[in-house]
């Protein structure tokens, strides 16, 4: 394994009904690279083949349970033998309390998988021995009692997000009202409140890429009003966003066709909202391209 780097390797495991799958979900949406249920005896392979990865750090979460049996009672050491080696390797055991957890698996109407023939708690008791030596390995323990799924998967991007996968993630799009609104845009705006310059013969072969058009949409009487209200109005909502760890968002800008109105507010409201921290911004158009 190259050794000038080093590599983030995260080993997800703790007690059935806590969370895994949540935390593993959660951790995809941060980017990073999650396994399933992977042997022990498959993990430092499985890393040794990521260390090619191109990314400059990548990350890998191994999500584990305690079925294993005898191929889980190997885990404690492989940690171990992981941990001497150049490979950042970090253990996340995630808990609740049994009337939690009882609770979860009545819900869901599923046996513990350790259970057998006996009851839900009976499972729970199994699974606690079995994990107690691996529990006082852990780096983070999260009692996952008291919280939901979205307060579990925040908890996990606070802990491990990078600054990248913490961005959201905002499309700016214009498009014409005429070939239909976009059905997945959070907000829509309408500017077909401006003058339209396709009736002006002059004007006609532009679009709003252009200088010609983005002067003459952005003097219009209104149009800064318009624009700094939106901005404003914006600031709060992606704030409210970033706490609720969404990361993608879409606002779409309409005009008739959109070739000129929306295309230049849209280069506009991306130049306005660049020195927002915490997005990330792409713009496209629709339907620039269409007659």
């Amino acid at each position: 394994m190259n050794q000038d780097k080093s590599y983030e390797l995260l080993i997800v495991t703790g007690m059935s009904g806590a969370g895994r799958s949540t935390v593993g979900k959660a951790l995809e949406d941060m980017d990073w690279y999650v396994v399933d249920n992977l042997p022990p005896q498959l993990i430092r392979p499985m890393a040794e083949l990521f260390s090619h990865s191109d990314s400059e750090k990548p990350s890998l979460a191994v999500v584990i349970d305690a079925r294993g049996g005898e191929l889980f009672e190997d885990l404690s050491a492989h940690i171990d033998l992981l941990r001497s080696s150049n490979i950042n390797v970090q253990v996340l055991f995630l808990e609740a309390n049994d009337a939690t957890l009882v609770k979860r698996f009545e819900q869901v109407r599923r046996p513990h998988p350790l259970q057998g023939d006996g009851t839900i708690t009976d499972g729970i008791h199994a699974e606690r021995d079995r994990l107690l030596v691996l529990r006082s390995q852990a780096d983070y323990i999260i009692d996952s009692s008291d919280l939901n799924v979205h307060q579990l998967a925040l908890k996990i991007s606070e802990s491990f997000a990078t600054a990248s996968s913490t961005q959201l993630n905002l499309l700016i799009q214009s498009f014409g009202f005429k070939y239909g609104a976009p059905s997945d845009a959070d907000m829509i705006a309408d500017m077909r409140f401006i003058p339209n310059p396709f009736w002006d013969e002059r004007l006609r072969p532009f679009n709003g890429e252009d200088a010609e058009i983005s002067d003459f949409v952005l003097n219009q009487e209104g149009v800064e009003e318009f624009i700094s209200s939106y901005v404003a109005a914006l600031r709060p909502v992606i704030t409210g966003y970033l706490k609720e760890n969404r990361k993608h968002a879409a606002i779409a800008i309409g005009c008739t066709g959109g070739k000129h109105r929306s295309v230049a507010m849209a280069l506009e409201l991306a130049k306005r909202l660049s020195n927002v921290d915490g997005i990330k911004i792409r713009v496209k158009h629709r339907d620039l391209g269409k007659e």
